[in-house]
């Protein structure tokens, strides 16, 4: 039977040409920016959103360039605060669809405790935090994710400070969608933002991203064909924590941590699961990344349901409103202690 889609319906099938603006991209030619930007673009249209419902807010570095490069709604804020206003925005108006760009630097240094709250409340926003381990945009001194002893205009004689783990941030202030991707894995990483912008909460996705000017390399033995294998393995639900050029190595838990075996395949494999793995196993997973002669996890660390914030502000108001009425703003500034001043 044929049916007459509506004008409606037509709108709505949007393309990645839909999403994009008529601003020229400034990002230094090879920027792992480009691989982040493209697949949102791609993505944008199987979320099945309008685009007329679509935010993107920005902090201060590189990667916060980004809102002017969608042909969306968006605000490019100060430092480290995108956060902050992003929770604006959905609270003053939860139909939006909302995603935070921000950076290891924006994020995590003057941005940290924004960062923290927003995952804490569950606000029901999308989190991409290009990781570079390098302040780019300040034209390179080390960031909160350098590794230590990093030799860098800001640290000549090497940086003192053990990085912080974004995925284990994350996961300790509670948001309950955690992931990791790459930017030079685009398959993985338009899969991993598209599931991450379905889940109803905070979602954080930790991408890691080469600064060819400043850190070029930073993350090569992960995204390198010859090498990635045996240095990542891929957290994909109930499935085995396998990994290795030939699948012939895996994850096995004593109860305490992990250890790299060789894989057996008459033993009961240790399978992953993103809905109620135990607190322990996932900071143990999350803390993989900072281990030597580990691979290194990408995918979804946890993805679990809970009630946002933004809902519950939602029932809070209507359910005042129902029992003490709509309220009147002007009644409200003139009770209490005031006074007139002829």
């Amino acid at each position: 039977m044929n049916t007459i889609e509506t004008l409606e319906q037509k709108e709505k099938k949007y393309t990645k040409e839909d999403f994009t603006s008529d601003q020229e991209v400034r990002w230094c030619p090879g920027c792992g920016d480009y691989s982040i930007l493209a697949q949102m673009r791609r993505l944008l249209p199987d979320l099945g959103v309008k685009k007329e419902n679509v935010v993107f807010v920005s902090g201060i570095g590189c990667s916060s360039r980004f809102p002017y490069y969608m042909d969306t709604y968006g605000l490019h804020g100060i430092h480290g605060r995108a956060p902050a206003l992003a929770s604006g925005i959905k609270l003053a108006n939860p139909d939006l669809t909302v995603f935070v760009i921000t950076g290891d630097g924006d994020a995590l240094s003057i941005g940290g405790n924004h960062f923290i709250h927003l995952c804490r409340r569950n606000i029901d926003v999308t989190v991409l935090l290009f990781n570079n381990r390098i302040y780019g945009l300040t034209k390179g001194q080390y960031s909160p994710t350098s590794e230590r002893g990093k030799i860098t205009k800001s640290s000549p004689y090497g940086s003192l400070e053990e990085p912080f783990n974004p995925v284990k941030m994350a996961l300790a202030a509670g948001a309950t969608f955690v992931a990791r991707s790459m930017d030079r894995d685009p398959k993985h990483l338009e899969a991993t933002l598209l599931e991450a912008a379905r889940h109803k909460g905070t979602s954080f996705v930790e991408i890691y991203q080469n600064c060819n000017i400043f850190n070029d390399g930073a993350f090569e033995k992960y995204t390198n064909i010859k090498t990635r294998f045996d240095n990542v393995v891929y957290l994909k639900n109930e499935q085995e924590y396998r990994f290795g050029r030939e699948n012939d190595k895996h994850l096995f838990w004593d109860g305490h941590r992990f250890r790299v075996e060789e894989w057996k395949a008459t033993e009961k494999p240790l399978t992953h699961t993103t809905d109620n793995l135990p607190a322990s196993m996932e900071f143990a997973l999350a803390e993989l990344s900072e281990l030597e002669d580990f691979p290194v996890p990408v995918g979804v660390f946890r993805k679990r349901q809970a009630e946002t914030y933004d809902a519950l502000l939602t029932k809070q108001i209507e359910e005042v409103k129902k029992s003490k009425g709509q309220g009147d703003l002007q009644k409200l500034l003139e009770s209490g202690n005031t006074w007139h001043v002829d």
